[in-house]
C-alpha cells in the first residue's frame, strides 16, 4: 500500500483545506480526485487513495467538512451529526474545494486530460456535479444519491445534471438501489456527448459492497475507467 499523508491548502476566505495524499512510488500515471462519503475522509476512503496509488495514480481527498466548528466527524458520531454535516455543505464551497483539489495536482504537473474525480455515496453525488461543470478526463460515481430528488436545494438532481456531463462517466450501483431511478440515470446520461456506463451489482445488503466478489469486480472497472480515458 502507498504511503499516506495529510496536508493543508490555504484558501481566500481564511480557512485551510486539508488534502489527504497518497504518490505512486513509481510513474506517475495522471491524478485522481477522491471525493469522500457523508461520514467523511473514513478508513475506507483512505484506502481508495491507497489503492489508486498503488496503480500508478497521484491521488487526493478534499476534506469537504473544514467551514464548520465539527470540521471532522469519527467512527462515533452519530447519524443525526453526520445528516447535519451534509445539511451544512454549500455547492458553491463544494465546488471550490474540489477546484483546489484539481488545482493541486495541476501543481503536480498533472494535465487536464489525465486528472479523473471518483466518489462514493455523498462523494458519487458530488462526482457527477463536477463531472457537470468542469473539463478533465474521466469520472466515476459509486452508490451516488440524489439521482431523482436532490439531496441539497443547493444543487440539480443527478438525472438533470447527467446529460452536461463533459467528459466519460462511469456509474456504480447496487440492486438494493431504485432500479427505475438508476435506468433514468443511464438515459439521462447517454444524452451527453461523451461516453457513460451504468453497472449494477447484486447486493447482500444495503451497499453492493458487501458482497466481496462485486466489490472487488468494481474496483477493477474503476481502474479499467482510468486506465482507458486518462490518457
Amino acid at each position: 500500500m502507498s504511503e499516506i499523508r495529510t496536508e493543508s491548502v490555504p484558501l481566500t476566505d481564511g480557512s485551510e483545506l486539508r488534502l489527504t495524499v497518497a504518490e505512486p512510488q513509481g510513474t506517475t500515471r495522471g491524478g485522481v480526485v477522491v471525493l469522500h462519503e457523508a461520514r467523511g475522509v473514513t478508513d475506507a476512503v483512505r484506502g481508495l487513495v491507497s489503492g489508486l496509488a498503488g496503480d500508478g495514480w497521484l491521488a487526493v481527498a478534499p476534506h469537504l467538512y473544514h467551514r464548520e466548528v465539527a470540521a471532522e466527524l469519527t467512527e462515533r458520531s452519530t447519524d443525526d451529526e453526520v445528516a447535519d454535516q451534509v445539511g451544512r455543505l454549500d455547492s458553491e464551497h463544494i465546488m471550490d474545494d474540489c477546484d483546489t483539489a484539481f488545482g493541486w495536482l495541476a501543481d503536480h504537473e498533472i494535465p487536464s486530460d489525465r486528472m479523473g474525480v471518483l466518489g462514493f455515496d455523498l462523494g458519487g453525488t458530488v462526482a457527477l456535479l463536477v463531472a457537470a461543470k468542469r473539463s478533465f478526463g474521466a469520472a466515476v460515481t459509486v452508490a451516488g444519491e440524489g439521482i431523482e430528488k436532490s439531496p441539497s436545494p443547493s444543487v440539480p438532481a443527478l438525472v438533470d445534471a447527467a446529460p452536461e456531463l463533459t467528459c466519460p462517466w462511469l456509474g456504480v450501483y447496487s440492486e438494493s438501489a431504485d432500479s427505475s431511478a438508476v435506468e433514468r440515470l443511464r438515459e439521462a446520461a447517454a444524452k451527453s456527448e461523451t461516453a457513460t456506463n451504468v453497472v449494477v451489482y447484486p447486493s447482500r445488503g444495503y451497499r453492493f459492497d458487501d458482497d466481496p466478489d462485486s466489490a472487488a469486480d468494481a474496483w477493477n472497472r474503476v481502474l479499467s475507467w482510468f486506465d482507458s480515458h486518462l490518457r
